[in-house]
Protein backbone atom coordinates (compact mmCIF):
# COMPACT_ATOMS: atom_id res chain seq x y z
CA UNK A 1 0.00 0.00 0.00
CA UNK A 2 1.57 3.64 -0.94
CA UNK A 3 1.09 6.77 -0.57
CA UNK A 4 -0.38 7.69 -3.49
CA UNK A 5 -2.78 4.80 -2.43
CA UNK A 6 -3.70 6.58 0.81
CA UNK A 7 -3.51 10.30 -0.38
CA UNK A 8 -6.13 9.62 -3.08
CA UNK A 9 -8.38 7.41 -0.76
CA UNK A 10 -8.54 10.94 1.42
CA UNK A 11 -8.93 12.75 -0.86
CA UNK A 12 -12.18 11.91 -1.53
CA UNK A 13 -13.11 10.71 1.62
CA UNK A 14 -12.01 13.20 4.41
CA UNK A 15 -14.78 15.68 3.00
CA UNK A 16 -17.28 12.59 2.38
CA UNK A 17 -16.40 11.39 5.58
CA UNK A 18 -17.04 14.60 7.16
CA UNK A 19 -20.37 15.49 5.69
CA UNK A 20 -21.82 11.76 6.23
CA UNK A 21 -21.41 12.41 10.26
CA UNK A 22 -23.61 15.55 10.02
CA UNK A 23 -25.80 13.74 7.97
CA UNK A 24 -25.96 10.94 10.24
CA UNK A 25 -26.80 12.93 13.49
CA UNK A 26 -28.67 15.31 11.31
CA UNK A 27 -31.19 12.88 9.60
CA UNK A 28 -30.80 9.39 10.72
CA UNK A 29 -29.33 7.94 7.75
CA UNK A 30 -26.18 6.36 8.84
CA UNK A 31 -23.88 8.33 5.85
CA UNK A 32 -24.09 5.66 3.38
CA UNK A 33 -26.34 7.90 1.05
CA UNK A 34 -22.99 10.26 0.78
CA UNK A 35 -20.33 7.28 1.14
CA UNK A 36 -21.59 4.89 -1.48
CA UNK A 37 -20.68 7.46 -4.33
CA UNK A 38 -17.70 8.78 -2.56
CA UNK A 39 -16.17 5.31 -2.35
CA UNK A 40 -17.25 4.44 -5.94
CA UNK A 41 -15.55 7.82 -6.94
CA UNK A 42 -12.47 7.01 -5.27
CA UNK A 43 -11.64 3.06 -6.10
CA UNK A 44 -12.63 4.37 -9.56
CA UNK A 45 -10.03 6.82 -9.89
CA UNK A 46 -7.49 4.35 -8.58
CA UNK A 47 -8.18 2.05 -10.97
CA UNK A 48 -10.45 -0.70 -9.45
CA UNK A 49 -13.53 -0.64 -11.55
CA UNK A 50 -14.64 -4.64 -11.99
CA UNK A 51 -18.37 -5.99 -11.68
CA UNK A 52 -17.50 -6.20 -8.00
CA UNK A 53 -16.96 -3.02 -7.58
CA UNK A 54 -20.54 -2.15 -6.23
CA UNK A 55 -19.76 -4.82 -3.24
CA UNK A 56 -16.83 -3.28 -1.96
CA UNK A 57 -18.77 -0.07 -1.92
CA UNK A 58 -21.65 -1.34 -0.23
CA UNK A 59 -20.04 -3.39 2.04
CA UNK A 60 -17.43 -0.56 3.33
CA UNK A 61 -20.19 1.72 3.77
CA UNK A 62 -21.74 -1.00 5.81
CA UNK A 63 -19.19 -1.05 7.80
CA UNK A 64 -18.56 2.45 8.99
CA UNK A 65 -22.49 2.61 10.06
CA UNK A 66 -21.83 0.55 12.75
CA UNK A 67 -20.11 2.92 14.47
CA UNK A 68 -21.46 6.17 12.77
CA UNK A 69 -25.15 4.62 14.36
CA UNK A 70 -23.68 3.86 17.58
CA UNK A 71 -22.56 7.38 18.33
CA UNK A 72 -25.78 8.87 16.21
CA UNK A 73 -28.05 6.75 18.29
CA UNK A 74 -26.03 7.66 21.60
CA UNK A 75 -26.87 11.52 21.16
CA UNK A 76 -30.29 11.21 19.99
CA UNK A 77 -31.44 8.98 23.09
CA UNK A 78 -30.05 12.24 25.30
CA UNK A 79 -32.50 14.08 23.89
CA UNK A 80 -34.95 11.35 24.22
CA UNK A 81 -35.53 11.01 20.56
CA UNK A 82 -35.54 7.30 19.97
CA UNK A 83 -38.73 4.69 19.99
CA UNK A 84 -36.88 1.55 21.39
CA UNK A 85 -40.28 -0.23 21.35
CA UNK A 86 -40.06 0.61 17.53
CA UNK A 87 -36.60 -0.98 17.30
CA UNK A 88 -37.37 -3.78 19.40
CA UNK A 89 -40.29 -5.12 17.21
CA UNK A 90 -38.60 -4.31 13.95
CA UNK A 91 -35.84 -5.61 14.55
CA UNK A 92 -35.75 -9.40 13.86
CA UNK A 93 -37.17 -8.77 10.05
CA UNK A 94 -34.60 -5.96 9.50
CA UNK A 95 -31.67 -8.18 10.20
CA UNK A 96 -33.33 -10.93 8.15
CA UNK A 97 -33.70 -8.77 5.41
CA UNK A 98 -30.22 -7.00 5.53
CA UNK A 99 -28.71 -10.92 5.36
CA UNK A 100 -30.90 -11.59 2.11
CA UNK A 101 -29.87 -8.13 0.77
CA UNK A 102 -26.26 -9.42 1.14
CA UNK A 103 -27.25 -12.76 -1.34
CA UNK A 104 -28.42 -10.75 -3.60
CA UNK A 105 -25.83 -8.23 -3.83
CA UNK A 106 -23.34 -10.44 -4.30
CA UNK A 107 -25.73 -12.25 -7.51
CA UNK A 108 -25.73 -8.09 -8.88
CA UNK A 109 -23.85 -6.91 -11.21
CA UNK A 110 -22.10 -3.23 -10.06
CA UNK A 111 -24.57 -1.06 -12.74
CA UNK A 112 -27.92 -3.13 -11.25
CA UNK A 113 -26.48 -2.10 -8.25
CA UNK A 114 -26.00 1.89 -8.83
CA UNK A 115 -29.17 1.92 -10.83
CA UNK A 116 -31.15 0.39 -7.93
CA UNK A 117 -29.53 2.68 -5.10
CA UNK A 118 -30.18 6.05 -7.72
CA UNK A 119 -33.56 4.82 -8.39
CA UNK A 120 -34.70 4.01 -4.93
CA UNK A 121 -32.87 7.35 -3.86
CA UNK A 122 -34.79 9.63 -6.18
CA UNK A 123 -38.48 7.89 -4.91
CA UNK A 124 -37.68 8.72 -1.65
CA UNK A 125 -36.63 11.95 -2.29
CA UNK A 126 -39.15 12.55 -4.35
CA UNK A 127 -41.58 11.79 -2.07
CA UNK A 128 -40.25 13.60 0.68
CA UNK A 129 -40.23 17.32 -1.08
CA UNK A 130 -43.51 16.33 -3.28
CA UNK A 131 -45.61 14.48 -1.17
CA UNK A 132 -48.59 15.97 0.86
CA UNK A 133 -48.09 16.89 4.37
CA UNK A 134 -49.30 15.19 6.71
CA UNK A 135 -50.01 12.51 4.32
CA UNK A 136 -51.00 8.95 6.61
CA UNK A 137 -50.68 5.36 5.70
CA UNK A 138 -51.77 4.67 9.59
CA UNK A 139 -51.86 6.39 12.96
CA UNK A 140 -50.01 3.76 14.42
CA UNK A 141 -46.55 1.64 13.57
CA UNK A 142 -47.70 -1.37 11.31
CA UNK A 143 -47.82 -5.08 13.92
CA UNK A 144 -48.20 -9.06 12.55
CA UNK A 145 -47.42 -9.75 8.91
CA UNK A 146 -47.13 -5.73 7.25
CA UNK A 147 -45.09 -5.18 10.17
CA UNK A 148 -42.97 -8.36 9.23
CA UNK A 149 -42.78 -7.76 5.30
CA UNK A 150 -41.91 -3.87 6.14
CA UNK A 151 -38.95 -4.64 8.09
CA UNK A 152 -37.58 -7.36 6.09
CA UNK A 153 -37.80 -4.87 2.97
CA UNK A 154 -36.38 -2.16 5.17
CA UNK A 155 -33.20 -4.01 5.66
CA UNK A 156 -33.18 -5.56 2.16
CA UNK A 157 -33.41 -2.44 0.27
CA UNK A 158 -31.18 -0.29 2.47
CA UNK A 159 -28.33 -3.25 2.35
CA UNK A 160 -28.89 -3.09 -1.58
CA UNK A 161 -28.33 0.90 -0.89
CA UNK A 162 -25.55 0.14 1.43
CA UNK A 163 -27.14 2.65 3.71
CA UNK A 164 -28.15 2.72 7.50
CA UNK A 165 -31.81 2.77 6.63
CA UNK A 166 -32.98 6.21 7.38
CA UNK A 167 -33.71 7.12 3.89
CA UNK A 168 -36.68 4.19 4.03
CA UNK A 169 -37.34 4.27 7.63
CA UNK A 170 -37.66 8.27 8.36
CA UNK A 171 -40.57 8.37 5.40
CA UNK A 172 -42.18 5.03 6.44
CA UNK A 173 -42.15 6.08 10.17
CA UNK A 174 -43.63 9.43 9.42
CA UNK A 175 -46.32 7.97 7.25
CA UNK A 176 -47.63 6.20 10.25
CA UNK A 177 -47.48 8.94 12.39
CA UNK A 178 -44.26 9.29 14.39
CA UNK A 179 -42.85 12.82 14.45
CA UNK A 180 -40.08 13.47 12.23
CA UNK A 181 -37.52 14.04 14.99
CA UNK A 182 -38.30 11.10 16.57
CA UNK A 183 -38.41 9.44 13.13
CA UNK A 184 -35.21 10.69 13.00
CA UNK A 185 -33.45 9.37 15.97
CA UNK A 186 -34.79 6.23 15.54
CA UNK A 187 -33.89 5.42 12.33
CA UNK A 188 -30.25 5.99 13.41
CA UNK A 189 -31.14 3.04 15.34
CA UNK A 190 -32.04 1.21 12.13
CA UNK A 191 -28.90 1.61 10.76
CA UNK A 192 -27.17 -0.97 13.36
CA UNK A 193 -29.75 -3.75 13.11
CA UNK A 194 -29.44 -3.46 9.32
CA UNK A 195 -25.60 -3.23 9.07
CA UNK A 196 -23.95 -5.61 11.60
CA UNK A 197 -25.84 -9.04 10.25
CA UNK A 198 -24.64 -7.18 6.60
CA UNK A 199 -21.52 -6.28 7.21
CA UNK A 200 -20.86 -10.29 8.39
CA UNK A 201 -21.94 -11.41 5.53
CA UNK A 202 -19.76 -8.71 2.95
CA UNK A 203 -17.04 -9.98 5.15
CA UNK A 204 -17.32 -13.34 3.59
CA UNK A 205 -18.33 -12.68 0.12
CA UNK A 206 -15.89 -13.30 -2.27
CA UNK A 207 -13.57 -10.56 -4.91
CA UNK A 208 -11.03 -11.32 -6.80
CA UNK A 209 -7.28 -10.17 -5.80
CA UNK A 210 -6.51 -8.64 -8.65
CA UNK A 211 -9.80 -6.79 -8.09
CA UNK A 212 -9.52 -5.42 -4.49
CA UNK A 213 -7.57 -2.56 -3.16
CA UNK A 214 -5.16 -3.13 -0.88
CA UNK A 215 -6.24 -4.40 2.72
CA UNK A 216 -9.64 -5.50 1.91
CA UNK A 217 -11.00 -8.21 3.14
CA UNK A 218 -14.43 -10.09 1.86
CA UNK A 219 -15.77 -6.74 0.36
CA UNK A 220 -14.85 -4.40 3.34
CA UNK A 221 -11.77 -1.92 2.32
CA UNK A 222 -10.30 -1.25 6.00
CA UNK A 223 -7.96 2.20 4.75
CA UNK A 224 -11.24 3.58 3.62
CA UNK A 225 -13.13 2.53 6.78
CA UNK A 226 -10.49 4.24 9.33
CA UNK A 227 -10.43 7.35 7.23
CA UNK A 228 -14.70 7.70 7.39
CA UNK A 229 -14.79 6.89 10.50
CA UNK A 230 -12.13 9.15 11.83
CA UNK A 231 -14.79 12.09 10.33
CA UNK A 232 -17.85 10.81 11.09
CA UNK A 233 -16.79 10.60 14.97
CA UNK A 234 -15.96 14.26 15.18
CA UNK A 235 -18.74 15.51 13.13
CA UNK A 236 -21.70 13.05 14.05
CA UNK A 237 -22.50 15.07 17.17
CA UNK A 238 -23.06 18.58 15.21
CA UNK A 239 -25.61 16.73 13.01
CA UNK A 240 -27.47 15.62 16.37
CA UNK A 241 -27.43 19.44 17.52
CA UNK A 242 -29.02 20.60 13.97
CA UNK A 243 -31.60 17.85 13.82
CA UNK A 244 -33.05 19.28 17.66
CA UNK A 245 -32.54 22.89 16.16
CA UNK A 246 -34.57 22.75 13.15
CA UNK A 247 -38.14 22.65 12.37
CA UNK A 248 -39.71 19.83 10.78
CA UNK A 249 -41.09 20.78 7.38
CA UNK A 250 -37.00 22.82 6.57
CA UNK A 251 -35.71 19.13 7.97
CA UNK A 252 -37.91 17.11 5.54
CA UNK A 253 -37.26 19.11 2.35
CA UNK A 254 -33.75 19.35 3.29
CA UNK A 255 -33.44 15.51 3.47
CA UNK A 256 -35.95 15.43 0.50
CA UNK A 257 -33.69 17.51 -1.82
CA UNK A 258 -30.42 16.03 -0.77
CA UNK A 259 -31.41 12.44 -1.92
CA UNK A 260 -32.95 13.65 -5.02
CA UNK A 261 -29.67 14.99 -6.11
CA UNK A 262 -27.74 12.09 -5.00
CA UNK A 263 -30.26 9.95 -6.49
CA UNK A 264 -30.18 11.50 -10.10
CA UNK A 265 -26.30 11.48 -10.37
CA UNK A 266 -25.83 8.09 -9.33
CA UNK A 267 -29.06 6.76 -11.92
CA UNK A 268 -27.56 8.47 -15.03
CA UNK A 269 -24.03 7.38 -13.95
CA UNK A 270 -24.96 3.91 -14.38
CA UNK A 271 -27.55 4.24 -17.44
CA UNK A 272 -24.85 6.06 -19.20
CA UNK A 273 -22.14 3.24 -17.92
Amino acid sequence: MDMDFITTLAFYLVPAGAFAGVLAGLLGVGGGIVLVPAFLAAFTALGYDSPALMQLCLGTSLATIIVTSIRSLGRHKRHDAVDSGILKTWAPGIAVGALIGVVVANRLGSDALEAIFGGLTILVGSWLIFGREGFRLGDDMPTGGLRAGLSAGTGLLSTLMGIGGGSIGVPLMTAFGRPVHKAVGTAAGFGLLIAVPSVLGFLVSSIPVDERPPMTVGSVNWPAFAIVIAMTWATTPIGVALAHRLPAKRLRRFFGGFLLLVGARIAWGALAG
